[in-house]
């Protein structure tokens, strides 16, 4: 076991330094003396800009006003996800944060809808789901009751200037360099000191690896290991820009599918983010600059860039007395909008589980579980959207539709086609709702359902799946457009 951790050094800004900046400062700030080493010559990695609702629960803990973020961030609100073309060209279908109906504690709400269709009942299960529904039409409101679920899109660069500012008025100590050096205790392994370009040497009892991709302390140092996922989630690269934006603003992000991967657009106040993940084993980067340029909705407004990537986790994110948080513990690419939950969940856990007394190894052993099973059940859920597609039309998809996947996903898959039964492990960020969008509109079918609805007769179940959707239609109706609701409660700064 090490020292006592009285003094934390957190290496790297961006998106991930600053969330553990803000998070440790607004609960143990009064306990340990926090310095963030940051370079201005590394810029943030812009592919960050939609998340998911766990977001709204971090802001929440650490005292953060919704209304004064989306204003600093140009941020807006999202309800889901709009997937085109993944399951065959022209197809379109919204994976959104909701529920559907209410479940009774036997079986999931869509047993009912299942047992309908046995009836010949023809409304779509979309019709049932609050959230989607308001995507679908554009609209959104604060309500208490029924209370949309929901996540944002924003600026990240902006999110990290404004997660600043309340870190150093909380007492955080900003220095301005670039890590070059690592001193380490001879006896023990653990980090002692950084020593930065300027020469300067900034010593700590912890450290928290924010460095991005390259992994500066947990794997130049301390050589954690990475495991790679490339054989399931083939994209290796992505090219990025912003666009000029107008019109309606949708509530949601949208992921279009192309030759060879496939294309986000990030709807914010002032501007679009946009960018083509892509596998460089199919599509070369410069046919894939050019299938994103062929693709934009507005005038550009900055440079394509260019970013490779390695999907994949660090075989231990906590070594010694080091931490790896965001893309230094790992990457799972954007298509669910999982990296900044990635990041605030390891801040999350390491407050929770915070080395006051010292690193042991019980306690980097318990963080180092969490966190593997955190990005293992994310991994399986992005897996899903490539293996579950019907396309067969380039090389890349029909590789994507034949692999071996994992088995902790396969069976999934397998107990919904058998009974219709989803069955999240009850950590899993994605719950039942999201499993049940992305397998049914991929074309899984279930060949039986669970038959508790058939305790009421036809007329009873068909009733009572109309006035629901019909109080959702009314509902939706009434509420203001997702772009007055902007316009009035967070505009831009």
């Amino acid at each position: 076991m090490s020292q006592q951790v009285k003094k934390v050094v957190i290496a790297g800004g961006g998106t991930s330094g600053w969330c553990m900046a803000v998070a440790l400062s607004r609960q143990l700030g009064t306990l340990l003396d926090i310095t963030l080493i940051e370079s201005s010559e590394i810029g943030t990695v812009g592919v960050g800009e939609a998340t998911i609702p766990t977001i709204c629960a971090f802001h929440k803990m650490h005292g953060i006003n919704e209304k004064e973020f989306l204003s600093a961030t140009a941020g807006t609100i999202k309800l889901g996800i709009s997937f085109e073309n993944w399951t065959r060209i022209n197809h379109r279908y919204i994976h959104s944060f909701g529920d559907f109906g209410k479940s009774p504690w036997i079986g999931d709400f869509y047993h009912y809808w299942l047992a309908a269709k046995t009836y010949g009942y023809q409304s779509e299960l979309d019709d049932f789901c609050f959230e989607l529904q308001a995507a679908k039409y554009h609209k959104f409101s604060i309500i208490e009751k029924p209370k949309l679920n929901y996540a944002y899109h924003f600026d990240a660069s902006l999110y990290a200037r404004y997660l600043r500012r309340i870190s150093e008025k909380n007492g955080v100590k900003r220095i301005e360099g670039k890590v070059v050096d690592i001193k380490q205790d001879t006896d023990t392994g653990f980090i002692e000191t950084v020593v930065l370009e300027s020469g300067e040497r900034i010593d700590g009892d912890f450290f928290i690896d924010c460095t991005g991709f390259r992994g500066v302390l947990i794997e130049q140092t301390l050589k954690a290991g990475y495991e790679d996922w490339g054989h399931w989630l083939r994209n290796d690269s992505a090219v990025a820009l912003q666009t000029d934006f107008s019109g309606d603003i949708p509530p949601y992000t949208r992921a279009i599918a192309h030759e060879g991967g496939w294309q986000w657009k990030t709807p914010l106040q002032h501007r679009q983010g946009t960018g083509y993940v892509y596998s460089s084993a199919y599509i070369s980067d410069e046919n894939a600059r050019k299938t994103l340029l062929d693709n934009l909705d507005g005038s550009v407004r900055s440079e394509p860039r260019l970013l490779k990537f390695k999907t994949g986790r660090r075989k231990k994110a906590w070594v010694k007395n080091c931490v790896a948080i965001g893309l230094s513990g790992g990457f799972v690419e954007p298509l669910e909008s999982t990296s900044i939950h990635l990041i605030q969940i390891g801040v999350t856990r390491l407050l929770q589980l915070f080395p006051f007394g010292g690193c042991s190894d019980a306690l980097t052993d318990h963080y180092n579980e969490l966190l593997r099973t955190e990005y293992e059940r994310v991994r399986d859920f992005i897996v899903l959207h490539y293996k579950a597609t019907g396309r067969n039309d380039t090389p890349y998809w029909r590789d994507c539709r034949d692999m071996e996947i994992p088995d902790s996903l396969a069976s999934r898959m397998e107990l919904f086609r058998e009974s219709g039964v989803v069955s999240p492990y009850n950590s899993d960020i994605f719950r039942s709702a999201n499993w049940l969008q992305v397998m049914l509109n991929q074309g899984i079918e279930p060949r039986n359902y669970h038959h508790f609805p058939h305790v009421m007769d036809k007329d009873q179940i068909i009733n009572n799946l109309d006035k629901l959707k019909n109080s959702i239609a009314r509902t939706v109706e009434k509420i203001p457009s997702h772009e007055n609701f902007l316009k009035s409660y967070c505009p831009m700064r």
